[in-house]
């Protein structure tokens, strides 16, 4: 019971001002990357903090005169905000709620701004003491590191809210982006936390999980729960759980986010499923908007009328390209018009999920003659590829057989090869080209037909390849290529004919066409 009282009154926060017109919203959301030494910088909380303005604005009912957005500002001059805006909820005549929302770093006993500091204790303080009736204080702050960057930059205690005595009014809430033993974690992929993005999306409708238009609480705060669990349960710092605590009394409507397709700026995006989408502003550099994972029921968000880059993860593909969306309008997205990418190229680029990709392949194979045999050498040939960053290492075992008639006698040359090769591979449009070099060691098995005596032999060698390849993917999971090969064999040669003895190297070129599969 106490949760869902903490969840109903939490509503009023975000409550859109159409459907309560008599409330009268105020925001103060700050967002700082530089804290006070030994902090190393972040590179999002700014960014966060602008990405939560903007949605209060959208779907919040937060109007942009009632809206403070402080961006690398130092405890002085968040002070005079807060100060200033309670006197205006103070002087305001109407029922008045108020959200501060801050992103950066911080301690166990106050907030780093740019080198200075504002308590906790005071902090809290100001919140506490406003005149709205309904106060949140949404935190932010914790630890993160490269990919996943420690907020605070080295192990400090993290920080709790201990709510005291209740104050007048319809009460406050404390929200976390952790736990008081978690770090708060924000990602280069997403150029943000993971807690503000996931609340974000949810509140764009990705939470919206019966579809009506409006996002709950119930339904928002369980997938910011949810979507920040998932995510952080990837990363090195390990999972991270959102926490709140809560001095309330009173009720009031569950709805956080009206999204309304029919509004003259907005409109809905309809994403497919099976894969994870993330939506950036207009092209692939621009701000991230919003996400909708693989795992999430609700597949569309609201958004603003215009042009997005999107980017979609499945299992074996990433898919990227730009959608329009008209206002008033549902857009549904066409996979078939994305580019597709397999992730054998994401892993060479490095941006893959994974730190390589595995393939089958298997080849047909031709060889020139070598000193101790005569005509084409024709085979097959077996390998693993493994696509790592760098390079790619392809194992290979191969067969070929020649052979040659002389004067009453016949020969038949098997050869047997174990391979591997490293090549670097340079990912073009629409094919890849691949430049490599193959060492192994070879056996050749010779037996012969003649009327006379001439036992069977077999000669080790040893080989040194360099080669050319050009690959075109058929699918996500398929390709052809074909390798052109300089081959350089070191081994012993008797000679029937002379019955002598020599020891050298023996070239010959070979062709090969194979079809590969990735795993």
């Amino acid at each position: 019971m106490e949760l869902r009282q903490a969840l109903i009154a939490l509503s009023l926060v975000l409550l859109p001002a159409a459907a309560v017109a008599q409330v009268e919203r105020y925001a103060v959301v700050v967002g700082n990357d530089v804290g006070e030494p030994p902090d190393v910088p972040l590179r999002y909380a700014e960014l966060d903090a602008a990405r939560v303005a903007s949605v209060l604005q959208e779907v919040g009912g937060v109007r942009p005169e009632n809206t403070v957005l402080l961006q690398g500002k130092d405890a002085a001059t968040v002070r005079r905000a807060l100060i200033a805006v309670n006197e205006r909820v103070r002087t305001a005549g109407r029922p008045t709620v108020l959200l501060v929302y801050y992103s950066g770093h911080a301690d166990a006993g106050a907030l780093h701004l740019g080198g200075t500091r504002l308590e906790l204790a005071e902090l809290e303080q100001l919140v506490r003491g406003s005149a709205a009736g309904f106060r949140l204080l949404v935190l932010d702050a914790c630890r993160s590191g490269a990919l996943t960057r420690v907020k605070g930059g080295t192990p400090i205690p993290p920080f709790e809210i201990h709510l005291g005595e209740r104050v007048a009014g319809e009460g406050a809430v404390f929200l976390t982006s952790s736990s008081a033993s978690e770090d708060s974690q924000e990602s280069d992929e997403l150029r943000g936390s993971f807690f503000t993005h996931a609340l974000v999306s949810g509140l764009l409708g990705a939470a919206d999980e019966n579809r009506d238009g409006r996002v709950t609480l119930d339904e928002a705060y369980r997938y910011a729960y949810e979507t920040t669990l998932r995510a952080s349960s990837r990363t090195l710092a390990g999972t991270q759980h959102p926490t709140f605590q809560y001095d309330v009394r009173g009720s009031g409507d569950l709805v956080l986010a009206t999204l309304d397709s029919r509004s003259p700026t907005r409109a809905w995006l309809e994403l497919p499923p099976g894969k994870s989408w993330l939506l950036f502003q207009e092209n692939a550099d621009g701000a991230v908007v919003g996400e909708v994972a693989s795992a999430d029921r609700v597949r569309r968000l609201s958004l603003r009328a215009g042009r997005y880059y999107l980017r979609g993860r499945g299992p074996e593909v990433l898919l990227e390209g730009t959608v329009a969306v008209a206002p008033g309008n549902t857009a549904t997205v066409d996979e078939s018009k994305l580019q597709r990418t397999a992730y054998a190229r994401l892993v060479r680029k490095g941006e893959g999920n994974r730190d390589a990709v595995v393939s089958l392949e298997a080849e047909a194979r031709f060889r020139t003659s070598l000193v101790s045999d005569a005509g084409l050498c024709p085979g097959v040939a077996v390998g693993v590829a493994i696509a790592l960053r760098p390079i790619t290492l392809v194992p290979r075992v191969a067969w070929c057989r020649t052979g040659y008639t002389n004067d009453g006698l016949a020969a038949t040359t098997d050869q047997f090869d174990v391979e591997l090769q490293a090549s670097h591979v340079w990912d073009l449009a629409p094919v890849s080209i691949e430049v490599g070099l193959t060492v192994g060691a070879a056996l050749l098995n010779q037996s012969f037909k003649t009327s006379g005596e001439a036992p069977p032999r077999t000669t080790a060698a040893l080989q040194l390849t360099p080669a050319v390849a050009v690959s075109r993917d058929l699918g996500s999971q398929t390709y052809l290529y074909l390798t052109v090969a300089g081959a350089t064999y070191l081994f012993k040669n008797e000679s029937t004919t002379t019955e002598t003895t020599s020891f050298g190297p023996s070239f010959a070129v070979r062709l090969a066409l194979g079809f590969g599969y990735r795993f």
